[in-house]
């Protein structure tokens, strides 16, 4: 329906804003927005690494050039490419890795790809683990302070948020192992299972390589509780960076909230305190939390390789330590490579869901 002014000029009816970046916006056109940041994500680091290991050197002479002679060393590295233009290996690389392949470690000579299958399911446990640790204690620990905003509880929180933030992971993984492996003798000092409990474990017909699972497939109760009890520690460790960024968000958006006008109507109207802390307020308040969970499994992710190597936790962060040690660069930059692809599919995937959640984050 068309209006007429005075004169006689038909105009349409004006949409309001909402609806107007409505009609421009859309979730598809935002999931297929983020999808394309995938890939020049993906191109800068990889980038970025294959420069920075070429700085340091050409990895064959990094690794072994002092176990070969002249000549057997010039033959490796011309049978590698190594001693053609950067420019060139640079292209071959990028080439390889279109088609899946992340190159070949030189120290044992094992594809990428075959170490981050090996691996890969070690490193994903302790990530969920220590997710887990840091949602069960970030968040209500976070809503806790905000309802308790100014008091001591929640001074202490907030002091305590930034202590676990600034600890070093390697150095809180010491302090964990020595208080309740040492001192107390709780929990075991490191490894994903017992000896007893591994051998049962390599038994399995097709391992998944995530213990907790294959230990579920055993039936024994036992081999559960073991690597659970092993999952403990690295996952405190890990988690515990990540909880207090996830308190300090949560309490800075709950004291938002608790000082909105549709929680005050539901105050006015008698709702209950506990029912206003944990759903009035705490649902726009967990939006934030779900946007950056991205960012933080990158940084778990990077925390991983010293929480695996302080434990001695067998995942892709021990064996990237491993192959830095023997200055294995082409191992190095395969798995970074591979790392950097699974944080930003990652990114994608937390940002279409928080996307479903919050509608507003599309525009």
């Amino acid at each position: 329906m068309t209006l007429t002014n005075s004169a006689g000029v038909d105009t349409e009816p004006t949409k309001p804003p909402a609806q107007r970046r409505a009609s421009g916006g859309g979730l598809g056109r935002y999931i297929v927005v983020r999808f394309l940041l995938i890939f020049p994500t993906v191109f800068i680091l990889v980038t970025l690494v294959f420069f920075l290991m070429r700085v340091i050197g050409n990895p064959i002479t990094a690794s072994v050039g002092g176990r070969l002679t002249p000549s057997q060393l010039q033959e490796r590295l011309h049978a590698a490419g190594y001693d053609r233009p950067v420019i060139v290996q640079y292209l071959e690389y990028l080439g390889q890795i279109v088609r899946g392949d992340f190159g070949s470690s030189v120290t044992d000579n094992r594809p990428v790809t075959e170490i981050i299958l090996q691996y890969g399911g070690a490193t994903a446990e302790l990530v969920f683990y220590a997710l887990v640790v840091a949602l069960v204690l970030g968040i209500p620990l976070g809503m806790l302070a905000a309802y308790l905003r100014d008091k001591w509880p929640d001074v202490l929180l907030r002091a305590l948020a930034i202590l676990t933030y600034a600890t070093p992971v390697f150095f809180g993984g010491l302090l964990l192992k020595l208080v309740f492996s040492v001192w107390l003798d709780w929990l075991p000092l490191g490894d994903r299972a017992s000896t007893r409990a591994q051998l049962v474990l390599d038994r399995i017909d097709n391992p998944t390589g995530v213990y907790i699972i294959d230990a579920i497939r055993t039936g024994n109760g036992q081999i559960i509780g073991d690597v659970l009890s092993h999952a403990v520690l690295p996952a405190l460790t890990l988690g515990l960076l990540t909880a207090g960024i996830f308190l300090r968000l949560v309490r800075a958006n709950m004291i938002g909230s608790l000082g909105s006008e549709y929680v005050d109507a539901a105050r006015s109207r008698g709702v209950r305190e506990s029912r206003l802390v944990r759903t009035h307020a705490f649902r726009p308040a967990l939006v934030p939390i779900i946007t950056v969970m991205g960012l933080q499994i990158a940084m778990l992710l990077g925390g991983s390789v010293l929480t695996e190597t302080t434990f001695g936790w067998r995942g892709l962060g021990f064996e990237l330590n491993q192959y830095l040690s023997a200055r294995d660069f082409v191992a190095v930059q395969g798995i970074v490579a591979m790392l950097a692809v699974i944080v930003a599919v990652t990114n994608f995937v937390v940002d279409v869901v928080a996307a479903l959640i919050d509608p507003r984050v599309r525009f």
